[in-house]
């Protein structure tokens, strides 16, 4: 059996992910991988009741901890239901957004205290840890305009002002830089061509990675 992983793909809105993300689903399953596709917040049947709350832009009165909670409330039914089962039976689980988020939301941008976002992550991922995260890094503002211009509707936090978003991005960063090991930066800001050209070049890396892992193992 194959070795099942997770790909996480994060960063800017507009920065192309969704584009990225079938583009990362088609090389996978062209090299004969099983993908489940999922999204943060989300993924299951309770994720997406509490995404609908956490994102609505008709629930502003919403406190930064109440916020945090429904975060790590979707992801512990995320992980415990969809992405632990998934991965233990060798598939690949490809994710729109994941913990990174948080740290770069909720610790960066709004502030909260950094123990007790890892304390409530660690809960929720419960030992687990994405393989690879990639962050498609982009200026906030050029995210805006390009979510305009598709005449998509923002969610509430993209509607928070440019600080909050810069802030996020830096968190996104500020990750990434600590932790080689487990994310990858992409430059949104080049043509869509070269983002995906680069994120799958990361993507065969891992891969190859994750191979040879297997093939170790099985000695």
């Amino acid at each position: 059996m194959n070795s099942g992983f997770m790909i996480v793909c994060d960063g800017s809105n507009g920065a192309g992910k969704s584009t990225v993300i079938k583009a990362i689903y088609d090389y996978l399953q062209s090299q004969g991988r099983e993908v489940v596709l999922t999204r943060e917040p989300g993924g299951t049947p309770i994720g997406e009741k509490i995404r609908d709350v956490l994102l609505s832009p008709d629930t502003p009165e919403m406190c930064d901890t109440t916020e945090l909670m429904l975060f790590a409330a979707a992801r512990a039914q995320h992980v415990h239901e969809k992405i632990l089962p998934s991965v233990k039976n060798g598939k690949v689980v490809l994710s729109d957004r994941f913990d990174s988020a948080t740290m770069s939301f909720q610790h960066h941008a709004r502030g909260l205290p950094l123990s007790l976002i890892e304390n409530l992550n660690n809960l929720a991922l419960n030992g687990f840890q994405a393989d690879m995260t990639i962050i498609l890094d982009l200026d906030p503002r050029v995210g805006l305009e390009r979510v305009s211009m598709r005449g998509d509707g923002l969610d509430r936090l993209e509607m928070q002002d440019l600080e909050f978003l810069d802030k996020a991005r830096h968190g996104y960063l500020a990750q990434a830089f600590n932790d080689p090991e487990h994310f990858s930066v992409v430059d949104a800001s080049q043509s869509l061509e070269q983002v995906i050209e680069d994120t799958l070049s990361i993507v065969k890396k891992l891969l190859e990675r994750t191979n040879v892992y297997m093939l170790r193992s099985e000695y």
